[in-house]
């Protein structure tokens, strides 16, 4: 071969050797960056669970420092006020306990009946244990109670029917479920266990005796986040202003995340941490200066909650915990079988009743703005008109199993899903047949 074809021979193989080094090096480099994001979000869902499950944000200088709940809970005979918190008064309104927090010992205990669930000091043993849902004592060296403090999954976690033992109602002890309404909490009853409501009272330009009344008008599964910033504790038909506490599952690819159209996940976390929960942190919503829708909120300086970056125990917490609340998937109904009945009335669904151009599958929600006006969806604005934008969201459906209590809608309006049903057939002149909507309602529970 002579010299110039050999040269060219070297050079072509020694191309292809880099060509191939090229190619081998850019493909381990992908690999190493998806490592990284797959590792990068594994590690902010750790994260925003942990926060979810257990972090108080120091809002327990409000609940205890401020309204004195930890004494309540202690009750007189152990150094508190009153008669105490048992573990029967806990489940009563609603509380949850993580069965994994539990030893066995206590475990096998609890099953044979050989717990006092009568007796404040077991509900204290409970607390020390981190096994209450969403409540985390503060203890002195002496085991008293310091103090007390909420988490998100206090109103956004229950459990599983796991656990059973003697007096204890199916429900209240088991596994976690992360993301599923409370509906069995009742938060007014709770905050109105405090020996002290004045600074509530101050806020709202009223009395203890007046909020009293409100915290206990909204009953099992609701809370009113609104009634402190407009003030408004009732509804002009003179039920209570509050609703139902949402779902915080299946919300990805959801653009707005609260019942009248607040914000998006992140947005409401730092609402709720800030202004709800009074954690430590920083928050600002300069729609919150309007001082006739709200009152309360402009007149208390709402709209700009400052915070030194050292003092602020929220920020920090939000991204993780929004990557974790949008993981979490939408439980599957266990017994609701996609049979027959659900097939006719999936057809109904995208078909003659229309609900797919607003619960656009797979979502189930609009791709985009998914909102609408109250006359839309033929109800009263009343709820609609404590936000900004005086809209309703379009209510995410999957898991709609795992909520039946509590009814319906914003407010639990409608008490079953036939109910629903029913009421759009009316509104939007349907002219549904009983099988079409006896099936449109087998489909939404496989959902």
């Amino acid at each position: 071969m002579k010299q110039p074809a050999k040269t060219l021979l070297r050079l072509a193989t020694a191309a292809v050797t880099v060509a191939a080094f090229l190619s081998i090096s850019h493909h381990a480099l992908a690999d190493r960056e998806d490592d990284t994001v797959a590792r990068h979000a594994r590690e902010l869902i750790e994260a925003g669970r942990q926060t979810f499950r257990y972090d108080t944000f120091g809002d327990e200088a409000y609940w205890g420092g401020t309204l004195k709940l930890h004494q309540a809970i202690e009750g007189a005979a152990l150094g508190g006020v009153g008669a105490g918190v048992s573990p029967a008064v806990a489940l009563a309104v609603g509380l949850k306990v993580d069965a994994d927090a539990l030893p066995s010992s206590l475990v096998e205990d609890v099953s044979h009946g050989r717990v006092d669930l009568n007796s404040p000091a077991t509900t204290l043993a409970l607390l020390k244990l981190n096994a209450v849902v969403g409540v985390t004592g503060f203890f002195a060296g002496n085991g008293s109670l310091q103090s007390l403090g909420i988490q998100c999954a206090l109103c956004h976690s229950t459990v599983d029917n796991s656990f059973q033992g003697p007096g204890i109602p199916a429900g209240n002890i088991g596994h976690r479920l992360d993301g599923w309404p409370n509906r069995d909490l009742n938060v007014g009853a709770i905050v109105n266990l405090s020996p002290d409501l004045s600074v509530p009272a101050k806020l709202l330009g009223t009395d203890q005796a007046t909020v009293r009344k409100v915290l206990l008008a909204w009953g099992a599964g609701k809370f009113d986040a609104s009634v402190f910033l407009d003030g408004k504790g009732f509804r002009p038909d003179g039920r209570s202003a509050a609703t139902l506490i949402p779902p915080a599952y299946g919300l990805a690819g959801f653009n707005l995340h609260t019942w009248t159209g607040w914000g998006s996940v992140p947005y409401w976390n730092a609402f709720v941490a800030n202004l709800e929960m009074h954690g430590k942190g920083r928050f600002s919503d300069a729609r919150l200066k309007d001082p006739i829708r709200f009152p309360v909120a402009a007149a208390n300086g709402f709209a700009d909650v400052p915070a030194a970056p050292e003092d602020d125990r929220i920020t920090p917490k939000l991204a993780a915990l929004q990557v974790y609340q949008l993981s979490i998937a939408a439980p599957q109904p266990p017994f609701f079988p996609f049979n027959f009945a659900a097939r006719r009335g999936e057809a109904v669904f995208n078909g003659k009743a229309h609900c797919a151009r607003c619960h656009v599958p797979p979502l189930y929600t609009e791709p985009g703005w998914n909102a609408h006006a109250p006359a839309d969806v033929c109800i009263d604005a009343f709820q609609a008109n404590r936000a900004p934008d005086g809209v309703y969201r379009t209510a995410p459906l999957a898991g709609l199993f795992s909520r039946f209590k509590g009814g319906f809608y914003h407010d639990g309006r409608f008490a079953t899903l036939p109910d629903v049903v029913n009421h759009y057939d009316g509104c939007m002149n349907l002219g549904l047949s009983s099988d079409e909507k006896s099936g449109l309602v087998q489909y939404l529970l496989t959902r």
